[in-house]
């Protein structure tokens, strides 16, 4: 059976009542709102990671403040992985503040559009399950780091 983990970091930027997040266009052209964030490169701190990744999509220089949590999902049914492989996903979610730069979308990467949404807007938003997550853990604070939101075997 082949297995595949995928370690990546996710900031939530929370300012003025407004949450930071980047447009993921999927391959099939689908578009969903995200936490800007991403895959961690071999041997790179996550810390780097996440800052690296809101500089890509976003365009802004952030200061991770906290690790809020982590959210681990599996799943059973990614066409490179093939019948009967498993692909994990560990997701590592710091609180992040913007501490320079200036807001534009990515060229040429998973995501096409940065932009600021209000909090109360988000529940409309065509959206990833990951942005309910991030925002959970950074209302809730939970002392565990997992977010009463978060499945395991969420597909």
């Amino acid at each position: 059976m082949k297995q595949e983990l995928r370690v990546a970091a996710y900031a939530v930027c929370v300012r003025d009542g407004e949450v930071l997040l980047a447009r993921w266009v999927a391959k099939d052209g689908t578009r969903r709102w995200t936490l800007p964030g991403g895959g961690m490169d071999h041997g790179e701190d996550p810390v780097a990671t996440v800052v690296r990744e809101v500089e890509e999509e976003t365009g802004y220089v952030s200061e991770p403040l906290a690790l809020l949590g982590v959210d681990s999902v599996t799943r059973d049914r990614l066409p490179r992985i093939g019948a009967g492989g498993s692909w994990h996903g560990l997701r590592l979610l710091y609180e992040a503040r913007i501490a320079g730069g200036a807001l534009r979308p990515e060229t040429g990467g998973s995501t096409d559009l940065a932009a600021w949404h209000p909090l109360d807007a988000v529940p409309d938003l065509p959206r990833v399950h990951l942005v309910d997550v991030g925002l959970d853990l950074w209302r809730s604070r939970p002392p565990l780091g997992r977010s009463a939101l978060s499945d395991p075997r969420r597909n």
